[in-house]
């Protein structure tokens, strides 16, 4: 079977649709990121004023470590928040990327199938015990990919939980630190 050079377009000009769609969707990533740290940036710089005028405030060394404990709470929060925000950005990236590759191994598994349909239809004689391991083993290397697949996911999906979690428990040892300094 030769490819025509429409067909080899086709295939370039379909490539490059690709490209296009995963680098808009790398720059949306990037511009989020950069919108998160600028959030960020100007939260903190006004937390640090407020802090620095309340810190000069302080009379005596009692206040000071009371002050100092009010801070640790919401600043272990806001980490652990940036953090969270952080991993969406880079979860959502990660599914975009994900979906596109799924979909182009799709393309192909459906390119390669018609092939081989058209390629058996064209077989020599004889040629059917060929033609019959060709196709098991692209049964085979399905399964194999959609397998794979399903075990990436549920991989991502324990990250998920175990990040939750670690989260909660940090939040929580946070609060308690700062009731017991309080104290």
């Amino acid at each position: 079977m030769n490819l025509t050079p429409e067909q080899i377009a086709a295939v370039q000009k379909a490539n490059l649709e690709t490209l296009a769609g995963l680098t808009n969707q790398a720059i949306k990533s990037v511009e989020k990121l950069v919108e998160l740290n600028m959030q960020i940036t100007k939260n903190s710089m006004n937390e640090s004023m407020s802090n620095a005028k309340k810190t000069l405030e302080v009379r005596d060394l009692q206040q000071l470590i009371a002050q100092q404990a009010e801070m640790v709470q919401p600043m272990a929060e806001k980490m652990m928040a940036y953090g969270r925000d952080l991993y969406e950005i880079a979860q959502d990236n990660s599914t975009a990327f994900a979906k596109t590759a799924e979909a182009e191994m799709a393309a192909g598994q459906k390119k390669l199938q018609a092939m081989i349909d058209d390629w058996t239809k064209n077989a020599p004689a004889g040629s059917d015990a060929a033609v019959q391991m060709m196709k098991q083993a692209i049964a085979a290397a399905n399964n194999s990919y959609e397998t794979s697949q399903k075990a990436i996911k549920h991989a991502v999906e324990v990250a998920q939980s175990n990040m939750q979690n670690a989260t909660d428990t940090v939040t929580k040892a946070a609060t308690k630190a700062a009731k017991a300094a309080k104290k």
